[in-house]
């Protein structure tokens, strides 16, 4: 959970989720969001390439970025106008992302 102290510490406002089900109860409840960062590998029935094509067909405004330390994925394989980054990453680089997907 390295990232979200960075991504706090560079001023965002992070909302954790454990696995999708999580993630889906926050996103019906918050209508701000506005950029979700998920890992592929995650705990629960579902993992983060399914996550990103729900939340993209359920909230298409929300930009979606995917992380994996142990796959290599093709933009292809994303949702449109989503990002990946291999693990390990630099906070800035992702929070460099978050910014450019939201302006």
């Amino acid at each position: 959970m390295d990232i979200v102290d960075q991504l706090e510490d560079l001023g965002f406002v992070v909302m954790e989720a454990g696995n999708a089900s999580e993630a889906f109860a926050i996103l019906a409840i918050r209508s701000d969001i506005q950029v979700m960062f998920t890992d592929i590998d995650m705990p629960g029935g579902m993992d983060g390439l399914k996550l990103a094509a729900a939340v993209r067909d359920r909230w298409p405004p929300i930009k979606i970025i995917v992380t994996s330390g142990l796959r290599e994925i093709a933009i292809e394989d994303l949702p449109d106008d989503s990002r990946f980054f291999t693990k390990p990453y630099a906070g800035r680089a992702v929070a460099s992302a978050m910014r450019e997907m939201v302006d």
